[in-house]
């Protein structure tokens, strides 16, 4: 798949799934718009059946005050609930005497004229606000209402009077005069702020102020309602956006991993044509009658046809043996072993590849302790591998110095080398199989990407570390420390130590 295929996938995966995000934030605005908007509603409800229960209950008590001062008696709740409806306003507007909503030409039972209605209808407008109000009726009516349409929360009432422009009635109790709106008591004035507000007694020819809810908590209980299901969009998003994440990972990492297979088929095509084709020639030759009478040229060729095919099994047994570690099929033998003696030995083995080219290889064992338990084949292998980057990585004379020293972990093995250094963004992949690091003019450098891939695996295996310190055009130090045993114990310090120097690094 080529990058613009890729670019394209990942453009419309992301178009759709913003789509889908700002869809679900749209329904759950408007989930909680919906929401409030019926909170508000039953609220409302609930205040005016409130303001109407206290001003039909007054209006009883006036016509009860009014029958006893008649000495009559008659359905004053019946005619209560008359003039609740409207038909004192209609009294009000076209006759003397209160009409009866039945038939033309009847009277009410309690037979009340209007002027004694609005006699003692200005008794009440006289009276204060607080006066008209019963607290217990007040309190219970708030509490019936509310919680008969299901909302189950604190709240704060009041009951505003326009005359003394300030509430008289706040929570269950009166409030005594104050200067103004600056009332404290039982959390006024945040009732002052509430949208929740109906007028009282508004059969009076001006009410004389209103009666008003507060919910300190109205957002935490409106958003309650809808909190399963912002819930379930959240996680239900958090999910896919993290499957988009990681397929955008698997997809170029998938990508990168093509590339980097390709290089290596590219460059053991590369590194095995050289030999076979060598061996094909010595072989030729060896089969010409003018080489046959020649046993000294005989042996020569046989000599270079015994050391290409060493170097190809030698590629062949690298490539087996990341396979082998990769599958995990492979066993350590460990054995207690010095590793100034195996870098002593790996240091004579490599210093002629070193002199050849007049480059400088010495050593600084300065470890006091470098006894270690581990597999000496596997150490020889990578402490050669990291000395062979260290001089093809070199553009003109190699310097490389190789040391140990004792660390609180165990013992610490440094490859160091003046080469080309290492630029950060490859430092993130060195230790990767197949990858490679660009070598600029640099076209001699011949491999497969293994090799620091199998230092790695061998020092996990080891229960050890592995880091690398390099800048471009300044050189590398390669690092490895080992453990003295490898034990389960060594392993959770060695994860310890892992995660503090991500940290770090980070």
């Amino acid at each position: 798949m080529n990058a613009r295929r890729i670019r394209l996938i990942i453009g419309l995966m992301t178009a759709a799934l913003l789509g889908i995000i700002g869809l679900q934030i749209y329904w759950i605005d408007w989930n909680i718009r919906l929401n409030e908007e019926q909170f508000d509603k039953n609220v409302f409800s609930a205040l005016n059946k409130v303001a109407g229960k206290l001003q039909y209950l007054e209006t009883v008590s006036v016509l009860e005050a009014m029958n006893q001062s008649r000495g009559e008696t008659g359905n004053v709740q019946r005619t209560a609930q008359l003039l609740q409806n409207g038909y004192a306003a209609q009294a009000l507007g076209n006759a003397d005497t209160l009409p009866n909503p039945v038939g033309e030409g009847g009277t009410f039972e309690d037979n009340v004229t209007m002027w004694e209605y609005m006699k003692v209808t200005q008794l009440l407008d006289s009276k204060p606000l607080a006066e008209r109000v019963p607290l217990d009726v007040l309190a219970q009516s708030i509490q019936d209402e509310i919680g008969s349409r299901g909302i189950q929360a604190e709240y704060q009432y009041g009951v505003y009077s326009k005359a003394r422009n300030s509430y008289v009635i706040v929570n269950d109790h009166f409030v005594v005069e104050d200067s103004g709106p600056q009332i404290t008591h039982g959390g006024a004035p945040t009732l002052y702020n509430s949208p929740y507000k109906v007028a009282l007694f508004t059969q009076d020819m001006e009410s004389p102020g209103y009666l008003s809810l507060y919910f300190p908590n109205r957002t935490r209980l409106v958003l309650a309602s809808v909190l399963p299901t912002l819930v379930l969009s959240v996680v239900f998003t958090g999910i896919i956006l993290f499957c988009f994440w990681y397929t955008i990972q698997v997809i170029f990492r998938q990508k990168k991993l093509s590339e980097m297979k390709n290089d290596f088929i590219n460059n053991m095509t590369h590194e095995f044509k050289t030999p076979i084709a060598t061996i094909s020639l010595a072989a030729d030759s060896i089969g010409s009658p003018m080489i046959m009478s020649h046993p000294d040229k005989i042996k020569r060729f046989v000599d270079i046809i015994r050391q290409e095919n060493r170097r190809m099994n030698s590629q062949v047994e690298r490539v087996l043996q990341m396979a082998m570690i990769d599958k995990k099929d492979f066993q350590l033998s460990l054995d207690e072993l010095n590793l100034h003696e195996v870098i002593q030995q790996a240091v004579d083995n490599f210093s002629l590849q070193v002199e050849k080219r007049d480059g400088t290889l010495r050593t600084d064992l300065q470890a006091k302790r470098p006894v270690i338990e581990g597999d000496a084949t596997h150490i020889a292998s990578i402490i050669h591998n990291l000395l062979d980057n260290a001089n093809k990585y070199s553009p003109e004379q190699p310097d490389i110095t190789i040391g140990t020293r004792d660390v609180p972990m165990g013992v610490e093995i440094s490859v160091t080398d003046k080469g080309i250094g290492i630029s950060k963004d490859a430092r993130k992949h060195i230790f990767d199989k197949f990858y490679r690091v660009h070598t600029g003019n640099i076209h001699d450098v011949k491999g497969f990407g293994l090799g620091l891939s199998y230092v790695k695996a061998i020092m996990t295996a080891h229960k050890g570390l592995v880091d690398v310190k390099s800048e471009p055009g300044k050189g590398s130090t390669f690092i490895l420390t080992f453990p003295k045993t490898v034990t389960p114990q060594t392993e959770r310090d060695v994860a310890e130590r892992t995660q503090n120097r991500a940290t770090v690094e980070g």
